[in-house]
C-alpha cells in the first residue's frame, strides 16, 4: 500500500532553504540533496510504520548522506510530512506553530 504523501508548509519551507543553502556550498549538492529526500519520501510512502517513534506519534526518517531527518506521522491513507531537519537540531522546533 501506498500512503498519500502531504508536506506541511514548513517542510515545504526546510527543503527550499536546505537546497539553497547546499547549492551555495557546492552547485548541484542541492540537487542531490533534494534525490536523497525525494528516495525517503517513497519508502515513507510505502511503509511508514517501519520508522522509529520518537514523540507522540511522530516519527523520523533519516537520509542517507546528509544529516538530515524527515519528521512526520501517519494515519489512514496518508503520510504528513511535519518538517526536515538537520539532525543536530532540537527536534522541538517543529512542535511550535
Amino acid at each position: 500500500m501506498s500512503y498519500k504523501l502531504i508536506l506541511r508548509q514548513e517542510a515545504e519551507r526546510d527543503l527550499t532553504e536546505t537546497y539553497k543553502w547546499y547549492n551555495e556550498m557546492v552547485p548541484g549538492l542541492g540537487s542531490d540533496f533534494l534525490a536523497v529526500v525525494e528516495r525517503a519520501l517513497e519508502s515513507i510512502q510505502e511503509n511508514p510504520a517501519r520508522f522509529p517513534i520518537i514523540h507522540r506519534e511522530v516519527r523520523r526518517a533519516l537520509l542517507n548522506r546528509f544529516p538530515y531527518g524527515i519528521f512526520f506521522f501517519f494515519e489512514d491513507e496518508k503520510v504528513v510530512v511535519l518538517g526536515v531537519m538537520h539532525t543536530a537540531r532540537n527536534p522541538a522546533k517543529w512542535r511550535k506553530p
